[in-house]
């Protein structure tokens, strides 16, 4: 059972008509397109009023916040390799870092020839449930996965990727995948949510000590959770030789998520007899997305191509 706060596994509201899901005009030609998550509201309680907001200062520039309508801004490649990756950026659940983190991460792995579904999910600080972003992604892989053919994708290789927050979400997503944290039965709901590979940035792996300093422990489980509720939201308690295969890439100086996180996650998943490979570099640490090319780690992106090329 997912412990939480906030009744994580209520019952959202039945999904209604697939039609709904469809494309949102983008403002400009320039700009990719928008695929909605649900039709009408979204499941659960909660939500911010008033309209999105982008950051303008400090590192929250370019970061959105008070999301009401969770969605997927849609890079097509010019050449596709068939592949699809979801990305979510991070942000502790406060806020998505889309300029730093997810936005340039997506056009470049568009320019490799992937199909990649920027997610802009829900937040538990702008008054969602908490369990709001994982119902969020793990209908985004619904989605992709039924519409494949459409994106000229193979419904078996779409992964997802994520970087600290994000990570976190794409963890999750990777690790519990029948998570019943929904109710719906249009077209989307006929597909498995399970990404057929995992990238995990940066990531927040565990909310326990001596990890529990992060926003992201906060906005899920809250200042006092419980040592079950810690459990219930921590990554490698759901390590299983079952998981996708995943690659994880962490810098030793990271003062947000220290490189334990991805080491705990690598041991429990080598453990359990997954295919797992970690990273680490020296320096870098929090929020690269791409980094920058006098760093070592900006060699990442091309680390994963040919991990994937394996995978």
């Amino acid at each position: 059972m997912m412990i939480s706060r906030r009744n994580l596994l209520g019952a959202g509201a039945s999904v209604a008509a697939a039609a709904a899901c469809v494309g949102v005009p983008a403002l400009h030609a320039a700009e990719p397109e928008e695929i909605r998550l649900w039709p009408g509201s979204p499941p659960g309680e909660g939500g911010p009023r008033g309209p999105e907001k982008i950051g303008q200062s400090g590192k929250g520039v370019g970061a959105v916040s008070n999301i009401s309508t969770p969605r997927m801004r849609v890079y097509r490649p010019e050449k596709p390799n068939g592949r699809a990756v979801i990305v979510c950026g991070g942000g502790g659940y406060f806020r998505i870092q889309l300029k730093k983190e997810s936005t340039p991460v997506a056009r470049w792995l568009s320019g490799r020839g992937f199909t990649v579904f920027e997610l802009i999910y829900r937040l538990p600080n702008d008054g969602w449930d908490a369990s709001a972003p994982f119902a969020d992604a793990q209908r985004a892989m619904k989605i992709v996965r039924t519409r494949a053919a459409e994106f000229g994708i193979s419904p078996n290789k779409i992964g997802i990727m994520g970087m600290s927050a994000g990570g976190h979400l794409a963890g999750f997503t990777a690790l519990q995948p029948d998570r019943a944290l929904y109710a719906g039965t249009d077209q989307f709901e006929h597909v498995s949510a399970r990404p057929d590979f995992a990238t995990l940035l940066f990531p927040v792996v565990s909310l326990r000590k001596p990890f529990d300093t992060t926003r992201t422990r906060k906005q899920i489980i809250g200042e006092k959770p419980t040592s079950a509720a810690e459990d219930a939201w921590s990554l490698d308690t759901y390590a299983s030789k079952d998981a996708p295969p995943m690659i994880l890439f962490a810098a030793t100086d990271d003062p947000i998520t220290p490189p334990g996180h991805s080491i705990l996650l690598f041991q429990a998943l080598h453990a359990a007899g997954s295919k797992v490979e970690l990273h680490l570099f020296e320096k870098g640490g929090h929020g690269w997305g791409l980094g920058t090319a006098d760093e070592a780690l900006s060699q990442w992106p091309e680390i994963f191509v040919k991990w994937l090329a394996t995978s």
